[in-house]
């Protein structure tokens, strides 16, 4: 199965400017997604998406591919990641590259275990999955089945439907969120259906030690401390 890694990196952001290329612990935060791209070894190849050249000439400085620029029509705020990895599938396509999936390494989610890339892609070849996103554990006081929805007069009512609440957390069943680490999809999902997520999809658990998901100069300085801990758990 041929894998495109493709890692989007638009150079406007109003919560961390220029985070894309903004120094994390010791190297620029995509760096990090570069370089676990290149590592992994089912993954044909890895590319950045991005519309800024002064991202482009440090992804490359770092060995990154950057085979073309995006359109800034493409790189606004409130642009569709599905419309960013359509972009790039075209291009391939249009320069005689297919590709049956993407995995889609967001720079924002930067430390990954060594890898788990490969590992997320065997789970999604052997399983012939749909797509396939990395997750973790909600905690139990956010589990749907203690979480409610209110309607316009205050009414609460449980948010999985049921008409009684679960009363112990050991009843609770797992229930997992999307890290934001890695996303794999099949291009035929992405080009039917416009979407990264659909049809059968299995998940795979992520370190959470390695959690990161830089939105805001809050997450940043958490994850300055992330880095710091992997640090002192490699030495």
């Amino acid at each position: 199965m041929r894998i495109l890694g493709l890692i989007p990196a638009r150079e406007g952001s109003k919560g961390i400017p220029g985070k894309n290329i903004k120094t994390l612990g010791r190297q620029p935060l995509i760096a990090y997604s570069i370089k676990d791209g290149i590592a992994a070894k089912l993954l044909c190849k890895t590319v950045v998406s991005t519309d800024g050249e002064k991202i482009a000439e440090i992804a490359r400085n770092y060995g990154g591919e950057v085979p073309f620029i995006r359109p800034k029509e493409l790189a606004e705020d409130k642009t569709p990641s599905i419309d960013v990895v359509l972009h790039a599938l075209d291009f391939f396509e249009q320069n005689g590259e297919l590709f049956d999936a993407v995995c889609l390494l967001q720079p924002t989610s930067p430390f990954r275990p060594k890898g788990f890339i490969d590992e997320c892609i065997r789970k999604f070849t052997e399983t012939d999955a749909d797509c396939l996103i990395s997750v973790l554990e909600v905690p139990h006081e956010y589990n749907p089945h203690w979480t409610f929805k209110m309607d316009k007069h205050g009414s609460l009512s449980i948010a999985t439907g049921e008409s009684t609440l679960i009363p112990r957390r050991q009843e609770l069943p797992m229930a997992y969120h999307r890290d934001g680490s890695i996303y794999i999809s099949k291009v035929s999902l992405i080009r039917n259906k416009r979407v990264l997520v659909g049809g059968k999809t299995v998940g795979v658990l992520s370190d959470k030690s390695y959690y990161a998901n830089l939105d805001t100069p809050k997450d940043w300085e958490k994850a300055e401390r992330t880095y710091k801990e992997l640090l002192e758990c490699a030495e």
